[in-house]
């Protein structure tokens, strides 16, 4: 399992927006990403929850594990911008990891659902199994300083 990841090098209130906790509310875990093009090398930008776990920030397919673009953009080419857009709004430079290691895997995929299946339902996807996750394209996100 990967180390919390220090993001004391960004300014307090990008900090305190990216360090969402499971109180967190829909509006705050929706973020953008421009990932560039795999086979067009154009800039493309969608929006995506993001998760916090175990110190960490992750973007996740969700639920089913169905293939996704961004997904697929960020194995050929990990660098992309990471987009604040509620409250705070800001544009982090970010570099995209696949999760591979089963135990890393099993750790944030559990604390993603048990994240969803709050009462206050930040995902609006509830209620959700850890079974249905299991094959969801999984990647942490770092924020490397300038």
């Amino acid at each position: 399992m990967s180390a919390p990841e220090s993001l004391s090098h960004l300014p307090e209130r990008i900090r305190q927006a990216i360090e969402i906790t499971p109180a967190a509310g829909t509006r705050e875990r929706i973020i953008d990403i421009t990932t560039r093009g795999r086979r067009t090398g154009r800039p493309r930008r969608i929006e995506i929850f993001f998760y916090r776990a175990a110190g960490r920030t992750y973007l996740c397919s969700g639920a089913g594990g169905a293939a996704t673009d961004w997904h697929a953009n960020l194995l050929a080419d990990p660098d992309f911008t990471f987009h604040l857009k509620n409250g705070v709004r800001a544009d982090l430079a970010a570099h995209a990891t696949p999760v591979t290691d089963p135990a890393e895997r099993q750790t944030v995929l559990t604390a993603i659902v048990a994240d969803l299946n709050q009462p206050h339902d930040p995902g609006t996807i509830r209620p959700t199994r850890l079974a249905d996750w299991a094959n969801s394209r999984l990647t942490r996100i770092t924020f490397p300083e300038p």
